[in-house]
Formats: structure tokens, sequence, C-alpha cells
């Protein structure tokens, strides 16, 4: 397969979902992650797509003919690194004796490994994490009722409203972001997230750099709902600009660097 075979099968891809890891596409093309990234850095200098932290973006995400959510357990391969350093910074803002909600998520799923054996009340909705506690973790454990749904990872009663349970900070992961707010494609999640976010003083975004490329079609939350945003480095400068725009505190995670 020559490199402009490999072009044309990226961005067909990218027509199919706005994000491509270098494992997805290493895999799905057979070649190496060396030249993935070739691939990556030429579509990118031609315009035919973006570059981004762990992989490919397609250039306009809201035109792409299908936007669906990744389920849980392809999701949470993806940008790691930065998932993991996010979640080290964001556990920096619980203190001991804290209510917190953690969100279901691959990034939330992080911060719960970061917080599973503090003196800390855990909220969660998320059956990945709270299987993870629930073998791991000596924190006080809360989860919410209902049915799983699997593909988001979500246990959710759709009849039941807001949980009885009140926290200081909700924490939460968003498929994507942009100057309207957060951006869910799971209509599942859009009520989920908007039920919890009613019981929190505070909501505090984990989203990696990525995040601010993906477009999907419902807003889930105003800008303005948010009080604190942990990212990574890969921040771009307009993005920086559109959350202290809506009076956002960003705090930056460095990839590799521990908090």
């Amino acid at each position: 397969m020559n490199d402009s075979d490999r072009h044309r099968l990226i961005t067909e891809m990218l027509l199919e979902t706005p994000f491509a890891s270098v494992r997805d596409l290493q895999e799905r093309l057979g070649v190496s992650p060396a030249t993935i990234r070739r691939d990556i850095d030429k579509l990118h200098e031609i315009g035919k797509a973006r570059k981004v932290y762990g992989g490919i973006s397609a250039n306009d995400v809201s035109a792409t003919g299908r936007l669906s959510a990744r389920p849980y357990d392809e999701n949470r391969d993806i940008a790691v690194d930065a998932k993991r350093a996010i979640a080290e910074k964001a556990a920096g803002l619980v203190r001991d004796g804290d209510s917190i909600i953690v969100h279901a998520g691959s990034t939330c799923y992080q911060l719960g490994q970061q917080l599973a054996r503090r003196n800390v009340r855990i909220y969660t909705n998320s059956m990945p994490l709270a299987a993870y506690l629930g073998e791991h973790g000596t924190c006080h454990l809360t989860l919410a009722g209902g049915e799983l749904y699997r593909e988001p990872g979500i246990i959710h009663d759709p009849s039941a409203g807001a949980p009885d349970f009140f926290a200081s900070r909700f924490f939460l992961g968003t498929q994507g972001i942009s100057a309207e707010g957060l951006l869910e494609s799971h209509p599942l999640l859009t009520k989920a997230i908007g039920e919890l976010s009613t019981c929190a003083d505070e909501i505090v975004l984990l989203a990696d750099s990525r995040k601010f490329s993906i477009q999907p079609r419902n807003i889930v939350l105003p800008l303005s709902r948010i009080g604190t945003i942990v990212t990574d480095d890969s921040l771009s400068d307009s993005g920086a600009k559109m959350l202290e725009d809506a009076g956002i505190t960003i705090l930056i995670a460095a990839i590799g660097v521990p908090s």
C-alpha cells in the first residue's frame, strides 16, 4: 500500500468517526506507528485533516456522516498518558472528607483510581469505576441506581431524576467542546449529566485537548456552568481564550510529568 492509498483510507475513516488514534490507524492499515505519524503530518500539512494529540481529527467534525460516541472499552485506550496526567492533577483538588461525584468515562475512571484509597465519599454512575472501587478501594462508595447501559458504561434510571446526593465537586468528561458548551452524541449522557450537574457546588471538566476538535450535535451544558477544566499541555491558544472568556479556571497537566 503506497502513501496515496493510505491517505485515502485515512480520510475515508474520518468520514465515519471524527477521531482516529495512531493505534487505530496502525491496526487498520498494517503499518508502523512511525509511518502513521508521517501520514498524519502530511494530511495536516495539506489541509485534509487536523493533527491532534494521540492521532488525527476530521477538519469539519460537524459534517461527518456518523458521529457517535465510542464505546467505553475502545475510548479508554486513546490518549492514555494525557488522561492519566489530567486525573493526577484533578486528584489534587480533592480533600480528605470530601463528597464528590465522578461521572462515567475513561478520564474520570483514571481519577477514580487515584482516589480509590482516599478518605472520600464517591458517587458514581460508572459501571467500570464501581467495579474497580469495589475490588480495590477503601473509599465510601455510593452507586447510581437503575439499568446498565453497556455502550457508555453507565447505570441510569431515566425516570428517577437527580439523585439524593450532594457533592462539593462534580467531575465529568465530555465527547467534545465548543463555544456553545460541552457536547455529546449519546442522548442518555446528555440527560444523566444534566441531572448530576444540579447536585454539586462546582463542576470540574476533565478533557484532553483532542476534545476541542470534536463537535457532536447535542449541547449538554453551557461553558458558563463549568468552574474548572483540567486539560493537557497541548491546549491551543484559541481553546484557552475560549475558556478564559467563559470565566473557567484552567489547570494544565504536563504529560509525562507527575503532578
